[in-house]
């Protein structure tokens, strides 16, 4: 009996690694080993494929006496989840010469059922990507799979229901020759703007934050709303999720990729996400990490809003680990078994009262805040916020008397789609898309200023101490506000308006 190979993939979260499955029979008693450090749901997989064989027409491994040897390779990734049981149930059947098939590059995954059914698993697309990126011209993927593997194109996707029409497909000793299982169409990521349960309308008052969100949205910078109880920070948060322009086809895979390799209920959408961790949450459900590294709530915010309502309630540490993300928009987590990096492309939206107990009348919050938590948020975070929004309490009358805008997230929404196309054309030849994202080189390639923007900026800087990274994002402030004006230079008005939003404590 020859030694039987199919390909598979180990996903990763945007990237897959290519695991060939290698199967060897031999006399013997019978023993039935998988190696190849293969994690605890892999090795398992041996119970799952003989019963799934079995219920599928063929002999079980379990009845014969033979020595079975499945090699996953390379042998030093962990492999881990069960997409694993089809592709090593095809090699079985291939070793013991049950079946036969051709050469096709084509890669399998699946979790099998005791009765031969194929079950969905996480993290199709990347497996897909990789596959692609490998030459495979074709994956064979559960039904419930099949609409996010074909977000990939030009490349084959196979849907199967169950073993036996798997093995129908591939096998070239079935009397009728092989059956083609049903290929999936090239799946279409649906766009346009995305509603959300709160939008502008709704906030009366507190006109200041809600122009601090628009220049958020526009240009992708982050926010801290301070304000006592029952302002509208929350209301003003979830608004945001309705000015955020739909993501690109390429940042759409991204976000699904993520998701689907952790296990979220985001779906296939152009939608950006909007994560809301709540503020007892763990280090490592926030930041990522564990024994074998896996990501958290700041990785599945990538290319949207992470809101973190109570933002000096959470733990000290996860708060400063925020410091990478925020500046190089990913996140290192480092472990024994190895280092990994993930995506941490997010606007950060944080919210906060400036009292613990009664309030005080003090009209300064930003000082307030710092002597409640005191210096529980730390410089070096502050730094990283873009823009500061005081949310103070709106008089009654004002609740009563002022009447309902109409169509102002229309409007808004059409001023933040102008300045992302000035940011995409101005962006062209840059790693960065948007205003946020750019780094000092671009800033001093890409922006000129005016004399007297210039001298603005110098006495600002002076009497507000403020560091490089700060002097920069005021920068990027003045030019998103500048795009929001449809204006080619950034003018003294708009350096003026960006100061208002730094935190002065």
């Amino acid at each position: 009996m020859a030694v039987a190979r199919v390909h598979t993939v180990q996903p990763d979260i945007l990237k897959g690694t290519v695991v060939c499955i290698e199967t060897d029979i031999a006399r013997g008693l019978h023993a039935f080993s998988v190696v190849g450090l293969a994690g605890k749901a892999v090795d398992e997989a041996k119970d799952r494929v003989g019963s799934a064989i079995k219920h599928s027409g063929y002999p079980s491994p379990k009845t014969k006496n033979q020595k079975v040897v499945v090699s996953l390779s390379p042998a030093d990734l962990k492999k881990d989840g069960p997409a694993f049981d089809l592709p090593i149930a095809i090699s079985y059947l291939l070793a013991a010469e049950e079946i036969a098939t051709d050469e096709t590059k084509r890669l399998y995954v699946g979790e099998l059922g005791l009765d031969g059914t194929l079950r969905p698993i996480k993290g199709t697309l990347n497996v897909v990507r990789t596959a692609k990126e490998a030459g495979f011209t074709e994956v064979i993927v559960p039904e419930e799979n099949a609409e996010e593997a074909a977000l990939i194109d030009n490349i084959t996707i196979y849907k199967a229901k169950d073993l036996i029409s798997v093995i129908r497909h591939v096998d070239l000793k079935g009397e009728e020759g092989p059956e083609n299982l049903p290929s999936q169409p090239l799946t279409v990521v649906s766009g346009g703007w995305h509603e959300s349960a709160v939008n502008l309308e709704d906030i009366k008052g507190q006109e200041s934050a809600k122009r601090g969100l628009i220049i958020a949205a526009a240009g992708r910078h982050n926010v801290m709303m301070a304000g006592p109880p029952g302002t509208g920070k929350t209301m003003l948060a979830r608004a945001l999720r309705s000015l955020l322009p739909p993501l690109t086809r390429e940042e759409s895979l991204e976000v699904t990729a993520i998701h689907s390799v952790a296990k979220s209920d985001y779906g296939i959408s152009s939608k950006p996400p909007f994560r809301s961790p709540h503020h007892t949450a763990s280090h490592t459900s926030l930041v990522g990490g564990g024994t074998n590294p896996k990501p958290g709530e700041i990785t599945l915010a990538h290319h949207g809003v992470l809101f973190m309502d109570e933002f000096p309630e959470f733990d000290r540490r996860s708060l400063d680990a925020l410091r990478q993300p925020l500046e190089d928009r990913l996140v290192t987590i480092s472990r024994v078994q190895g280092t990994a990096e993930f995506p941490a492309d997010f606007i950060l939206v944080a919210a906060l009262n400036p009292y613990r107990g009664v309030e005080d009348g003090t009209e300064n919050l930003a000082r307030a805040m710092q002597e409640t938590y005191k210096n529980k948020i730390s410089g070096p975070i502050l730094d990283r916020i873009d823009l500061w929004l005081e949310v103070p309490h709106v008089p009654y009358e004002t609740l009563t008397s002022l009447p309902t805008k109409t169509k102002e997230t229309e409007i808004a929404r059409d001023q933040i789609t102008q300045a992302r196309d000035i940011q995409r054309q101005r962006l062209q030849d840059s790693v960065a898309n948007t205003n946020a994202n750019m780094s000092a080189r671009d800033i001093e390639n890409l922006i000129s200023l005016k004399d007297e923007v210039s001298d603005l900026l110098q006495v600002s800087s002076k009497k507000l101490n403020l560091s490089p990274r700060s002097y920069h994002r005021l920068i990027k402030v003045a030019r998103t506000i500048a795009d929001l004006d449809n204006s080619d230079n950034i003018e003294t008005s708009h350096i003026l308006e960006a100061l208002q939003y730094r935190v002065n404590v």
